[in-house]
């Protein structure tokens, strides 16, 4: 992060000077593919309320959600590359919908990466009634009685249902998938009972965690999470493949200038490396990034290998 914010430094220094008048001369829209509120909306807010003292002008959120991120995505695809409409989304929105959704209309390919902005840990949840304390308990509970447990999702495409779907392969489980619509009746439906666990959001899950009503299994990503210390990572527990949190990236339309590209990843970064930001991401349980928009590219192209042939597998397509 260090090496970001410095790199972020002279990259800023030296898109001043080359845009002194020409970028940004008005205000700069973000459109976020999914409804108001969600942890995208809101981490795409605290990102725009922190980039107008470094870009010297007004950054607005424009929610266009539905069709899973698809609708959004697209108009943000097909807007003018001249760096005045952008889009923040999630590995869901622009990773797994083009997988998934007949005519989603925009790949990854169709925009210009400016930088991941922060990722958020997913942790496996299972309801408390359960007597199974470890990920070891609950694999050969699965195995013991095929078809008897229950995952819930907030929908067919989603971070939870692959990273489900994933965690089923490597421990050679089966657990019946079950949709709800949206994350949070997909959470609550494990703290009722209706279902016995899922994969969430570590941010969403914690106070109910907290409060008793839902049990910790392990923490899906290569780490520990600092909100729950005590909850070991999936590659402690023997399976390291199943390390996928959320991520949110900023994007801009394919086509957009480099030197504008630039001038929005240096703000970006020296926006993650100052105080507020990291505060109001913490908040959030994500952990800010930064870094290249090359980086950012790099990281797409392994989160596609990853989850194409788990799509495929799966033969999830959705109109």
């Amino acid at each position: 992060m260090r090496r970001a914010v410095l790199a972020a430094a002279t990259l800023l220094m030296w898109a001043t000077c080359a845009f002194p008048q020409d970028y940004p001369n008005r205000p700069i829209r973000i459109i976020v593919p999914t409804p108001a509120g969600g942890p995208v909306d809101v981490m795409a807010r605290v990102l725009a309320n922190a980039l107008p003292p470094l870009l010297g002008q007004n950054v607005f959120v424009e929610n266009k959600p539905g069709a899973g991120n698809t609708i959004g995505s697209r108009q943000a695809a097909v807007a003018d590359p001249d760096g005045y409409t952008l889009m923040v989304s999630a590995a869901s929105g622009l990773v797994m919908s083009p997988m998934i959704v007949r005519n989603a209309g925009y790949d990854a390919s169709s925009f210009a990466p400016v930088v991941l902005v922060a990722e958020t840990p997913q942790v496996l949840v299972i309801n408390p009634q359960l007597s199974l304390k470890s990920v070891a308990e609950l694999v050969a509970y699965a195995k013991d009685n095929p078809d008897k447990l229950n995952y819930s999702t907030g929908g067919i495409g989603t971070l939870p249902h692959l990273n489900a779907e994933l965690f089923k392969s490597v421990s050679s489980t089966n657990i019946l998938h079950v949709p709800y619509k949206g994350g949070g009746p997909s959470l609550m439906a494990v703290v009722a009972g209706e279902v016995q666990m899922t994969f969430d959001t570590v941010s969403t899950s914690l106070q109910l965690i907290q409060d008793g009503k839902l049990r910790p299994l392990a923490i899906v990503g290569p780490k520990r999470a600092p909100e729950l210390p005590d909850v070991p990572a999936m590659p402690e527990v023997g399976f390291p493949a199943v390390t996928s949190g959320a991520w949110t990236a900023l994007m801009a339309p394919r086509d957009t200038p480099a030197a504008v590209i630039a001038r929005l990843n240096a703000a970006t970064n020296a926006a993650l490396g100052g105080d507020p930001m990291k505060t109001a991401l913490a908040k959030l349980g994500a952990e800010p990034r930064g870094g290249t928009p090359q980086d950012l590219a790099d990281h797409i192209q392994r989160e596609i290998a990853k989850w194409k042939p788990i799509v495929a597998t799966l033969n999830l397509k959705v109109d």
